[in-house]
């Protein structure tokens, strides 16, 4: 009986020992749909500072969503970190993530660029822009996005599918301004203006506007500054043919999408994920995220140094980011309804 005994106690203290051993594991596990290099000196510089390990599983922003909606209240996720609120809205949606009360979060992104209860904080932005063919001029009439939709610009105009998120956020924004019709009427006059239909990414419309295929299109910022930073000079001459209109800066302000992070539900390492979420807001991690990887910082006044050559600050759409998540479903079915394929 005492055997039996003192063996049942020698299980209870393993099994107590080894529940105590995974809550102070020093470690975070990332699901990140980041795949950028550049971001590998921000984990390892993390790792330095707090001797916190950094796990790291990449994919698509979907596909992670997905798993860790799968994996329940197993999944060792902490953290997901993915680009865009449109997709930071759908985790939210599955019921992902679990609220977080930082004081350094709180103080260090404004508002806008932070859910409202704490569940995903922006880290980083791009502007979503219009660009231009230098050596046709700068087109009149083109200071705002709605000035994309005046029968002036027809068959000027390339686009990337409605399909994208970024195209998503940004009508999501115009509803969230303007109300539905006014979005739509939008839509349809952009498509008026096609030069041919929605295809290619960013970076294919910045060349095919530099080439002269197109004279205008919308990009983000951020591929701008990597063709402009590229070691290739075919790829940097480019972007030099291409003129950038930051528009709205007499309204509402340039539409910027985020990158953000949000901790998990499930997380098995929560401190140490609100750890590294505020390690990504130092100022160290936010110079990183301008010069390594051509993004503005999401906490203001960090860098005075531009991550697109050439260009100065902006005003920014202080639209909260949140608003986009919640407006994307009626932009897909007005992109559907203008014909934006």
């Amino acid at each position: 009986m005492f055997r039996l005994l003192a063996a049942i106690l020698v299980i209870a203290m393993s099994a107590t020992v080894a529940i105590a051993a995974r809550a102070e594991t020093k470690e975070v596990n990332i699901y990140s749909a980041r795949h950028y290099d550049t971001d590998l000196s921000l984990y390892d510089r993390f790792t330095e500072e707090t001797g916190i390990a950094v796990n790291l599983i990449e994919g698509d922003s979907d596909e992670l969503i997905a798993r860790i909606e799968r994996e329940g209240k197993y999944s060792p996720a902490d953290l997901l970190i993915t680009v865009d609120a449109g997709r930071l809205w759908r985790a939210e949606e599955k019921d992902l993530f679990s609220p977080v009360q930082s004081d350094i979060l709180e103080k260090r992104i404004p508002d806008h660029l932070r859910h409202p209860e704490g569940l995903w904080f922006g880290l980083s932005k791009r502007a979503r822009i219009i660009i231009y063919t230098k050596a046709d001029g700068r087109p009149e009439k083109l200071e705002t996005y709605d000035d994309l939709a005046d029968p002036s610009h027809k068959g000027d105009i390339c686009m990337r599918s409605s399909s994208n998120i970024y195209n998503i956020s940004l009508l999501a924004s115009i509803i969230e301004h303007e109300g539905k019709e006014a979005a739509e009427n939008w839509a349809k006059g952009v498509v008026a203006n096609f030069a041919r239909p929605a295809q290619g990414n960013d970076t294919a419309n910045i060349e095919a506007v530099g080439a002269g295929e197109c004279r205008i299109s919308l990009v983000n910022t951020y591929y701008v500054g990597r063709m402009l930073g590229s070691d290739d000079a075919d790829t940097r001459a480019a972007a030099e043919k291409v003129g950038l209109i930051f528009p709205n800066q007499d309204g509402r302000g340039t539409h910027v999408n985020i990158s953000g992070a949000g901790v998990l539900k499930h997380a098995p390492n929560r401190e140490n994920a609100i750890r590294f979420i505020e390690f990504l807001t130092s100022d160290w991690a936010q110079l990183a995220f301008t010069e390594q990887n051509h993004e503005y910082t999401a906490v203001p006044g960090v860098s005075e140094t531009s991550p697109v050559p050439g260009t100065d600050g902006f005003r920014e759409d202080e639209i909260n980011a949140s608003a986009l998540g919640v407006n994307q479903a009626e932009a897909v079915r007005i992109f559907d309804r203008a014909g934006w394929q």
